[in-house]
């Protein structure tokens, strides 16, 4: 008789507890069972009798299935063993019969110890015979029962080993399961928990994987195979060339055999039944995220598996979390929208190879439920095989002259999401919007006017040698992309045209603090050691670079706050799933985002207005005189909000669009080197954020952004502009300060007044408190007259 794997099967008793052992199977022989606790105390009392009458109560693992926000669509399964359990009647008869003629003929005549068994089979070991078990079906599930059960790695050993004492244990276990279920019921959670070898565990597993069929619809032939398999799951392996031999061998043999002479089957049937084909391959069993239905859902999977293991609820560390995924038998359906995953990886594709060192990432939030609905990449989620690597030399010139190769086109790093090595990407302006914010919040209007420069001599401190230091001191001196950006803006054109000479004094006037700790509150993590430092409380009051996006962020923190400014400015924690089902049909509690307020509904409202402008909508309230992205809204056909972000030497290009169904983030990096060379453009980005947007949006209704009830976020305390036509500067300057404004002098225009007086202000009229206000200087030369009441236009004419 062939020798059972890792001695779950083998009853191998010594000669040295032979006594015990017989004078318990002797005493149950000969007397009625229910004094057999009587009696076996005489052959072993202590051992015997100090036994407790019940198991614990114990789940064996079960599967945890993952499915897309429609419920129906599975993204993958995770588990540790491969098993979900199936009522007896979704059984075969065939599967119930081959198991009993395979595995314990007197099923149905024992009361779960086969006692005739353990008395020939103690002969027979001590003679030296062939090993010999006599453990019944009963005993069997009850030694995987306490197994399951157990609760410390001893206690697993305990309920395994081969030894007297648990044999012991398994026949009073068994006794006492036998008075409380019935065979039907003993047999269907034996069928259940049983190994079937190939990772499968219980008979749905092995119906899927050895026949991808149910277990109700399982033949003959198929059934004695599985049936004959369990004895032995390693030796009967049929996908080996010997376990072929010895499984075709046992089910023709023994099995089929077996159930003819116990009447389940008859002679024909067996003869149909030894002709069935065995197979010598079988189904992959799928598991985890590299496992994924379709690899373009990959990363959203990762991002699941990633937010499971840090939830507490799951248990107190990663590891009970994950123990707690492979083995609850889960029903887990995400907010993953498939439509739009594929749309968007189409959109990525159209723009760029999986095979370009740059990666182009999609994610996407809907407002105010914080649901993750997308995230793609141009990369397969994939791990690249060390034996025949695909993925090229990594662009980290230290990492390329070791021969390490990058993560292109394969990777399963959180790309989008961040975690382990990848903390984020300096995404650049896109940034400023918690700069607005903050402004907002500290009482500044959208109409707030700062006097912009191509360059600006900020009170930040830097080191002396750096580039971007004034010249000839520590002081930080931003400039704008490209130049230029002199002028007077607000801001909503300063947002629109992204002005970093606007928002960097912007920033000064509310503090960098103030606008580090909107960031925080919109969800920003600062993974990265060096961002985290800084934004410590009293240390980001020096983190000017702030505001035009140095820190590292991922599309998918991006997307959620600008969702939070769409959703009135509440912040909800971005989330893979839309609900989580036990194996028991409770529904948990458990992944919904639980949103708190991040900022007043009237500042977000306000700060949408503006970030209409740079995506080519129009603002509710302003006027915004310019944009950078402005093929978004006519591409996407509804109003829409967001930011273009570009980091020095164009390293990164970035879009955040919106409306207010939904948000997309999209980056254009180098994951591998972010310090490289090339100029990522906004011709790939761009139209893959506002195309996928688009491809949303189809077929949903126009919902226009809510204004701000109170319009003095927008316009602030509107003061009169003294009138100063002539005045010498110095007075000019003194009265339009002492009205409440920043005061600019500004160059020369045609005037009726004396070469080197006032010439009028821009603007004229009313103004904004704390605005700037620029005093024109006349030439002396005249000049035709600007109506004050254009906008913009200079007070001129009688005082």
């Amino acid at each position: 008789m062939r020798r059972r794997d890792h001695n779950i099967f083998v009853n191998a008793f010594s000669l040295m507890v032979c006594g015990l052992i017989t004078g318990v199977v002797v005493a149950a022989a000969v007397f009625p069972f229910a004094a057999m606790s009587g009696l076996a105390a005489k052959a072993g009392e202590q051992a015997f009798a100090s036994l407790p009458s019940e198991l614990k109560a114990f789940r064996s693992p079960q599967i945890s299935r993952v499915y897309a926000a429609d419920n129906k669509t599975q993204i993958t399964q995770f588990y540790d063993e491969f098993r979900s359990e199936v009522p007896l009647k979704a059984i075969s008869k065939h599967m119930q019969q081959a198991m009993i003629a395979a595995e314990d003929r007197d099923f149905h005549r024992h009361n779960g110890v086969d006692l005739k068994g353990v008395a020939r089979a103690l002969v027979n070991n001590k003679n030296g015979g062939p090993k010999q078990g006599a453990s019944t079906i009963t005993m069997q599930w009850v030694r995987m029962s306490l197994a399951y059960s157990a609760t410390t790695p001893n206690d697993v050993i305990e309920a395994t080993k081969d030894t007297p004492k648990r044999k012991v244990t398994e026949m009073k276990y068994a006794l006492e399961v036998e008075e409380q279920l019935t065979k039907d019921q003993i047999l269907e959670r034996y069928l259940n928990i049983v190994p079937f070898g190939k990772q499968t565990y219980g008979i749905y597993a092995a119906s899927r994987v050895y026949f991808n069929k149910l277990p109700k619809d399982l033949t003959v032939g198929e059934a004695a195979m599985l049936a004959g398999i369990v004895r032995a799951p390693s030796g009967y392996d049929p996908t080996s060339p010997d376990g072929y031999e010895e499984i075709l061998q046992r089910r023709n043999a023994y099995v089929i055999p077996g159930m003819v002479e116990m009447g389940f089957i008859t002679q024909a049937q067996a003869a149909k039944a030894v002709k069935e084909p065995i197979p010598r391959k079988v189904r992959p069993v799928s598991n985890g995220c590299v496992s994924v239905a379709k690899n373009n859902w990959g990363f959203f999977c990762d991002y699941f598996y990633r937010w499971w293991l840090g939830r507490q609820e799951f248990g107190p560390t990663t590891y009970d979390r994950e123990r707690r995924l492979k083995s609850g038998g889960y029903r887990i359906t995400t907010t993953l929208d498939v439509k739009a995953q594929g749309q968007a990886r189409e959109r990525i594709s159209d723009r760029i190879s999986e095979k370009n060192k740059n990666a182009l990432l999609l994610a996407a939030v809907q407002p105010g439920t914080g649901k993750v609905r997308l995230l793609a990449a141009n990369r397969r989620y994939k791990l690249d095989n060390p034996a025949d690597p695909q993925n090229g030399i990594s662009t980290d010139p230290g990492k390329a002259r070791k021969g390490i190769r990058g993560t292109y086109p394969n990777t399963t790093n959180p790309l989008l999401t961040g975690g382990g090595d990848i903390t984020g990407y300096q995404a650049g302006s896109v940034m400023k919007i918690f700069t607005l914010i903050a402004a907002l919040e500290r009482g500044y209007p959208l109409a707030y006017t700062i006097k912009t420069e191509s360059r600006y001599r900020s009170k930040y401190i830097i080191d002396r040698g750096n580039d971007a230091a004034c010249p000839g001191t520590h002081f930080w001196c931003p400039s704008n992309a490209g130049g230029g950006g002199e002028g007077v803006f607000n801001m909503w054109t300063g947002f629109g045209r992204s002005i970093n000479t606007y928002f960097v004094p912007l920033e000064e006037r509310v503090g960098a603090e103030k606008v580090v700790g909107v960031a925080k509150r919109f969800g920003i993590q600062f993974r990265s050691s060096a961002d985290a430092e800084l934004a410590l409380p009293g240390n980001s009051h020096q983190w000017g670079a702030f505001t035009l996006g140095v820190s590292a962020t991922t599309p998918l923190d991006m997307a959620n706050a600008y969702a939070t400014l769409a959703a009135d400015g509440m912040y909800c924690p971005p989330t893979p799933i839309e609900q989580i089902t036990t194996r028991t049909g409770e529904k948990l509690d458990v992944g919904s985002s639980r949103c708190v307020r991040a900022t007043s509904e009237s500042v977000a409202r306000a700060a949408v207005d503006a970030a209409r402008c740079p995506v080519g909508d129009s603002a509710r309230l302003g006027r915004c005189g310019g944009s950078t992205a402005g093929d978004t809204r006519w591409v996407v056909g509804h109003p829409v909000f967001g930011k273009t972000g570009t980091t020095d030497r164009d390293r990164t290009a970035s879009l955040i669009a919106g409306t207010t169904a939904l948000v997309v983030a999209g980056y254009l990096v180098n994951p591998d080197y972010q310090n490289h060379r090339d100029r990522l453009q906004h011709a790939q980005v761009n139209p893959a954020v506002y195309h996928t947007l688009a491809d949303y949006m189809e077929g949903k209704p126009r919902v226009q952004f809510k204004r701000p009830e109170n319009r003095k976020i927008a316009y602030g305390d509107q003061r009169s502009i003294p009138n100063v036509e002539c005045d010498p500067l110095n007075r000019a300057r003194n009265r339009v300060e002492n009205a409440g404004f920043f005061v600019s002098i500004g160059e020369e225009v045609d005037s009726d007044c004396p070469a080197g007086t006032a010439a009028g202000t821009n603007p004229s009229g009313r103004t904004v408190k704390n605005g700037v206000v620029v005093i024109e200087v006349s030439n002396g030369k005249g000049g035709e007259p600007t109506d004050p009441g254009e906008p913009g236009g200079r007070r001129r004419g009688p005082r």
